[in-house]
């Protein structure tokens, strides 16, 4: 996870990177922080963990949340998008999903999971539908959401969901 961190913090260098975590509760930045001279790229995040902090903190619309879930790709856009702006980044990215022990009532399992990303004209979003239990599904979120900023470098293979 360390190589990763400096990959996404090597490529970075002279832009500045947010975060917006749900089921990773700051796994992300705790991660990049962990390699030194992390702060001069990554700038902090927001631990989004319920619907009322995606709202009213990094203003994903309540009707989104209402008749998608906080589990749906344009939950994960809004985070970026809202995590961006307020923190005034170049580059956001943001998780949200389920690590267990259940599904939620939009009838999405356990391991499902969406991670938004957004920079200065392009934005996307990507969903992963991961293994086993709790500790690992957020483990391979974090992975995932660091592969997916160093991914986005060349937006043009990338895949939008709305």
């Amino acid at each position: 996870m360390m190589s990763l961190c400096c990959d996404v913090l090597t490529a970075l260098a002279g832009k500045t990177l947010v975060t917006a975590e749900s089921l990773t509760g700051g796994g992300i930045g705790a991660a990049l922080t962990a390699v030194p001279g992390s702060s001069e790229v990554y700038k902090g995040g927001v631990i989004s963990y319920t619907d009322w902090v995606k709202h009213h903190v990094l203003g994903v619309p309540q009707e989104i949340l209402s008749t998608r879930g906080a589990v749906s790709a344009p939950v994960a856009q809004a985070m970026a998008s809202g995590v961006r702006a307020l923190l005034q980044a170049d580059v956001a990215v943001s998780v949200t999903g389920l690590a267990g022990p259940g599904g939620d009532e939009f009838g999405n399992p356990v391991g499902t999971v969406f991670i938004g990303y957004a920079a200065e004209g392009h934005s996307g979003v990507r969903e992963c539908r991961f293994q086993g239990n709790r500790e690992e599904i957020r483990n391979q979120t974090i992975e995932a959401a660091l592969k997916l900023v160093l991914d986005m470098r060349n937006p043009a293979e990338w895949k939008t969901h709305n």
